[in-house]
């Protein structure tokens, strides 16, 4: 039987810190629910949204790992959080991964024993 505490993990299945993560939040009795970010996308309210819950700006949470960021000039001073946001709308591999949201916060689980700070708080 799973807990009923809401959670949400944006969540790459490529990904080994976010196999990790979701595997934490299973083993601990929830049963998540999981959004295949790349392959639904974002969109940029979403991602607004979410960062403003971690308390973060899009800069925090850009995918680094990879040449996309670099590429695109993200990783540079002068690129702005509106840049940044809508190169992680265009191409979603560019946020950092997994995010975990519940009623008590948002964050970025990496890396993936991070979660657990959140369920311990979790009630029930």
């Amino acid at each position: 039987m799973s807990k009923t505490f809401p959670i949400t993990i944006y969540h790459n299945p490529g990904c080994g810190t976010s196999r990790t993560a979701l595997e934490t939040i299973r083993a601990a009795g929830y049963a998540p629910t999981v959004v295949e970010y790349l392959k639904v996308g974002w969109t940029r309210p979403q991602l607004e949204t979410l960062f403003k819950a971690m308390g973060v700006r899009p800069r925090d949470v850009l995918r680094r790992k990879g040449s996309l960021a670099t590429e695109l000039g993200l990783t540079e001073p002068s690129a702005s959080d509106d840049q940044i946001l809508d190169a992680m709308v265009a191409n979603p591999v560019l946020v950092e991964r997994p995010i975990v949201v519940t009623p008590l916060g948002a964050l970025l689980a990496r890396p993936a024993d991070r979660v657990a700070s959140l369920l311990r708080a979790a009630p029930g």
